[in-house]
């Protein structure tokens, strides 16, 4: 069954804020390999002029995820089995690093669905703030929906 189109454009905004803690960061630069002392060490981040430690670029998966449940993946009226979905692609767009201590919050919305193929691609975009406005960052993501697209019609053959 297909995605309902009807949904592009669509807003989600996460009900609650995401705090932004020192030891989430540090866990998340191990957990991906970074070894850059500004995301494990207080001083070293001062030293490059950041209050606190900073988080790696994809450590805003995290505030993705801690809202899924509240985004479009978890909107039943928009006809996307999960189970049938694979991650296309995904995007970070940067306005300022994150910090430990920030306030971020989110809002995502369907930017796009389109078919390729028999697949249909779900596009969603993330803005992301911290607790003055100010934007932080935007992702977005291609969500592959396997399967789904609409069977064309076939093409009628001209009489001659």
């Amino acid at each position: 069954m297909p995605v309902n189109r009807d949904f592009i454009g669509r807003q989600y905004p996460a009900s609650t804020t995401y705090q932004v803690g020192r030891e989430h960061v540090r866990s998340f630069a191990r957990a991906i390999g970074d070894t850059n002392p500004a995301s494990h060490d207080v001083e070293a981040a001062r030293a490059l002029g950041h209050p606190d430690v900073v988080a790696p670029p994809t450590f805003l998966t995290v505030v993705n995820f801690s809202f899924a449940t509240e985004g479009p993946v978890a909107d039943p009226a928009l006809g996307l089995d999960y189970s049938m979905v694979v991650h296309g692609e995904q995007s970070f767009e940067l306005h300022r690093p994150v910090h430990a201590g920030d306030e971020l919050s989110s809002v995502q919305s369907i930017t796009d669905i389109r078919d390729a193929g028999r697949n249909e691609l779900v596009v969603t975009t993330t803005e992301i703030a911290d607790a003055a406005g100010g934007r932080v960052a935007t992702l977005r993501s291609t969500l592959v929906s396997r399967g789904t697209a609409a069977p064309r019609a076939a093409a009628v053959p001209e009489e001659s």
